[in-house]
């Protein structure tokens, strides 16, 4: 027990987005209407506990098709999929919901459009990630990614004359823009999204902690390894100066991190869920903190529809249409 630990103080807002809440809910509406198991491309969110929940209860996640058998009903990731993937599903005869954050799938669309109209893109994300994987996979060629300024210095594009960027949904705020300002400068014509790539829930969850980190000796945020908006909160609480950890859940924490600590400031990632954030409440409490606070901070009230034949309205209206 740290005698000196007194205070854990909530961001707000924290934990799942609307995306994340959509996406969960249509693998567990798919298991529920049409039984266990429903086949899941890739984690259907960055987070441990999710997908051994969903593991649980019927759901099997895979990364290569082939280990999908025929006829089976397949739902693609929050991350998105190329259209490789959406085409061997077609091909294959599936049964496909698709999870794509409706945010995500806004940059698919308009890196569609613009490449109709000659555009080609540079891609400001992370190398690897299935966001990023599935946003450049909407072309055959065109797309280039940038993952920091100076790999905008070395980037070598077919021609400059229309050139368009976006950028993954989940990435640093501030990073994105000096890595936006390096391609600008470079590439002076270049269009930018009518509205920021970044989805509202990575601005708002990064602005929070921009508030939080001056005001806590230590930072916590609740996060898969593998989320990268989860990351990013923890990079951003360093950079300001504050320490900061991430944990998956409350066996991870230490308690040396908080010895001479009075304040611990808590946050977490739009895929972690909220029975988490509560362990790690209890588990500071064990480690003697007694009053919990939250700082004020932007109220989300997004919700985005469930894929026709998942949702209560939808079903409603495919089962009067069959009447």
């Amino acid at each position: 027990m740290n005698a000196e630990l007194e205070e854990i103080v909530l961001a707000e807002p924290r934990g799942f987005c609307a995306g994340v809440d959509r996406a969960i809910e249509i693998v567990e509406r798919a298991i529920t209407k049409f039984g266990a198991p429903i086949y899941v491309r890739h984690e259907i969110v960055h987070n441990t506990y999710v997908v051994n929940d969903l593991k649980a209860r019927g759901a099997i996640f895979i990364e290569d098709l082939a280990d999908v058998p025929p006829g089976a009903t397949l739902v693609f990731s929050a991350h998105g999929v190329s259209q490789a993937v959406r085409l061997e599903a077609a091909q294959r005869g599936f049964s496909v919901f698709d999870a794509t954050c409706p945010l995500v799938t806004k940059v698919h669309v308009e890196v569609a459009k613009l490449h109709r109209e000659g555009y080609d893109f540079i891609m400001i994300g992370h190398k690897g990630h299935p966001e990023v994987e599935g946003t450049m996979g909407q072309l055959n060629e065109g797309i280039y990614l940038v993952e920091d300024v100076a790999d905008v210095a070395r980037v070598k594009v077919a021609q400059s004359d229309k050139l368009a960027v976006v950028t993954q949904t989940t990435l640093s705020v501030d990073d994105a823009a000096e890595i936006l300002a390096a391609v600008k400068r470079r590439f002076p014509k270049v269009r930018e999204p009518k509205q920021q790539d970044i989805c509202y829930a990575t601005q708002n969850r990064q602005d929070a902690v921009k508030v939080l980190a001056p005001k806590v000796d230590i930072v916590i945020v609740v996060g898969s390894p593998t989320s990268s908006n989860s990351n990013r909160l923890r990079e951003l609480a360093q950079r300001l100066g504050t320490e900061a950890h991430m944990v998956d859940g409350p066996d991870d924490l230490r308690a040396e991190w908080f010895e001479g600590k009075r304040s611990v400031g808590l946050t977490a990632g739009a895929s972690a869920p909220h029975i988490l954030v509560q362990q790690v409440i209890e588990r500071l409490r064990a480690l003697g903190a007694v009053a919990v606070r939250s700082i004020p901070g932007v109220e989300e009230t997004i919700n985005f529809p469930l894929p026709l034949g998942l949702g209560d309205k939808s079903m409603a209206a495919v089962a009067a249409a069959k009447a």
